[in-house]
């Protein structure tokens, strides 16, 4: 039976492939508590590649999509609104499985793009496989769900603000930067946590969805069922999973405070004063 540090050698970068630790996955009855704690922890790291490229690029995505949504001009404001409606109205399992049928149908030895001096192909298969076409999934989800949260902070944004910003000369992008953008990350900044939570969280669908596990480089449900299809025992290996999952929420809990209180830093902090009053008896 192996200990935890040789579990830790041999599975602890499992999840990228079968080069980067033990050929083979533990097999039923030479199991231990420290190898499904390691492969989950090694599954991990793909549900951090998927939150974490998901909220970078999905944030500024969506704050140009919220700023398309709050626009005037209609050519903007439908594809935006129609955008975001789309991808918030519909559920995100099924937009994996459209999205890997729609990348499945695309001619297998690339798309061929004609620029007249040349013709280029333009590799396909790679959209195929989870590490991107799951990802880009996630990025338009969460780019819809934070568009509409910014978009409401947009709306709420104070007019005397606006009106103080005219009054020093701010006009155009110098007014967005100073005043509109910080103000509407500011109230935004609660409700966009929320969504950092439940982005990470979700995706864990990808295991359920088509787009498949190269290689075994799975996510930490990936390996949960595994383990738990070996050891016949659920009840270890999804429990392990929860608390990762946990604890990976209490740290994106932290982040995002911090982030909070950098954006509201300029507010009076005003910290509650414990005062001892004694009941005397008259």
């Amino acid at each position: 039976m192996r200990n935890c540090w040789e579990s830790l050698s041999a599975y602890g970068l499992r999840a990228l492939g079968r080069d980067y630790g033990e050929t083979l996955l533990p097999r039923a009855g030479d199991i231990t508590l420290c190898d499904q704690i390691v492969l989950i922890g090694s599954g991990l790291s793909w549900n951090l590649y998927f939150g974490m490229l998901a909220i970078g690029f999905g944030f500024f995505l969506a704050t140009l999509l919220a700023l398309g949504k709050n626009s005037t001009n209609p050519l903007l404001r439908r594809p935006s609104s129609g955008f975001i409606f789309l991808f918030r109205g519909s559920p995100l399992f099924i937009q994996f499985f459209l999205a890997y049928e729609a990348f499945v149908l695309l001619p297998r030895n690339g798309i061929e793009i004609d620029l007249f001096f040349t013709t280029i192909t333009a590799e396909t298969r790679w959209l195929t496989r989870a590490w991107a076409g799951a990802l880009i999934v996630l990025i338009l989800n969460t780019t819809a769900y934070s568009a509409e949260i910014f978009h409401g902070a947009l709306q709420s944004v104070p007019k005397g603000d606006l009106e103080a910003a005219d009054a020093y000369g701010m006009t155009g992008w110098r007014r967005f930067r100073r005043i509109v953008w910080p103000t509407m990350l500011r109230l935004a900044w609660p409700s966009y946590t929320n969504e950092a939570i439940f982005l990470f969280h979700a995706t864990t669908l990808v295991f359920f969805s088509g787009f498949p596990a190269w290689q075994q480089s799975g996510d930490s449900l990936y390996y949960a069922r595994y383990l738990a299809d070996q050891t016949f025992n659920p009840f270890v290996a999804y429990p392990i999973v929860a608390a990762y999952f946990v604890g990976l929420t209490l740290v994106i809990i932290w982040i995002f405070g911090a982030v909070n209180r950098r954006l509201n830093r300029h507010l009076p902090q005003q910290a509650p004063r414990l005062r001892y009053r004694p009941q005397l008896i008259r």
